[in-house]
């Protein structure tokens, strides 16, 4: 078998801070039906978005670590939180193609109509360097109306993706938002993209929603077709799943929001504990 065809064989690694990242994993599946798919939900430390940079990075480099030693031949950091805090360091130590996520205002730039345009995101998102830079480079020709929501993502880890509460979160996050005239709305966080529907919903005809999902599994797609390691349509796909939290409560949110009954082992204990160190062995970096 040549050096090529090992590769293909080897799975891609995906995590965020909880379950949110199941979106961007269900369109890597659509994607890249016979890459078999390896998901860290990080739910012990979830929300990501109210953590501090640091301790968001040092996630990123422990779990990313983890992918990596499990035979991972990509990651995809499926939060943008995380992406904003780590994902350059994590691309400077890694040997492995590392592929982030943003809020989609490009795309959102380029399709609407009045152009103004709501981003609805975590308050880390929101105060990043990165997002003021992802501002600057599309913002100029449009207005972009921001809005740091709290409780969604707490909602979408109950599993309370319709409930009277989560709906009343959405409508209060969405009403800055709706008073300014927006006609898109930018899912900013991965979480929110399991709520699509009720913020659909709430925001009424004539409002787009937009997610950065589909574009994330075909640049996947595009990293490894570049480096030759791209598995066949018949080749596998297969999906395991690692969790922070509690096993059995994993299992059935994430059975539930995967669509499948699925197994959710649990971190290992080196792995699942916070560490204090951001730079990591040789032996993970180039």
């Amino acid at each position: 078998m040549s050096a090529a065809n090992t590769g293909a064989k080897r799975p891609v690694g995906v995590f965020d801070s909880g379950v949110g990242g199941l979106s961007i994993l269900r369109e890597i599946r659509r994607e890249l039906p016979g890459e078999d798919l390896f998901y860290v939900a990080d739910s012990s430390y979830a929300p990501y978005g109210e953590q501090p940079e640091h301790f968001i990075e040092d996630r990123a480099f422990t779990i990313a670590g983890f992918l990596q030693e499990q035979g991972a031949k990509a990651v995809v950091v499926a939060c943008n939180t995380a992406t904003a805090a780590a994902i350059a360091k994590l691309r400077a130590h890694f040997n492995i193609p590392i592929i982030g996520i943003e809020p989609a205002v490009k795309p959102a730039v380029r399709g609407s109509e009045s152009g103004v345009i709501g981003v609805m995101a975590t308050p880390g998102t929101l105060s990043s360097v990165k997002f003021a830079d992802l501002l600057e480079r599309f913002g100029e020709k449009r207005e972009i109306v921001v809005q740091p929501c709290s409780g969604l993502v707490e909602q979408v880890e109950r599993g309370e993706l319709d409930s009277d509460r989560t709906r009343e979160l959405v409508e209060k996050n969405l009403a800055p938002l709706l008073a300014r005239g927006v006609s898109t709305i930018v899912l900013g966080c991965t979480h929110y993209t399991f709520l699509a529907g009720v913020i659909a919903e709430c925001a009424g005809q004539g409002v787009t929603i937009t997610d950065p999902g589909p574009a994330i599994a075909k640049e996947l797609r595009r990293r490894l077709e570049e480096g030759g390691v791209l598995a066949g349509a018949d080749s596998g796909g297969a999906q395991r799943f690692w969790t922070t939290g509690e096993p059995d409560g994993a299992r059935r949110l994430i059975s539930t929001l995967w669509g499948a009954q699925v197994e959710v082992s649990q971190l290992p204990g080196e792995y699942a504990r916070v560490r204090q160190s951001q730079i990591r062995p040789a032996s993970l970096t180039k």
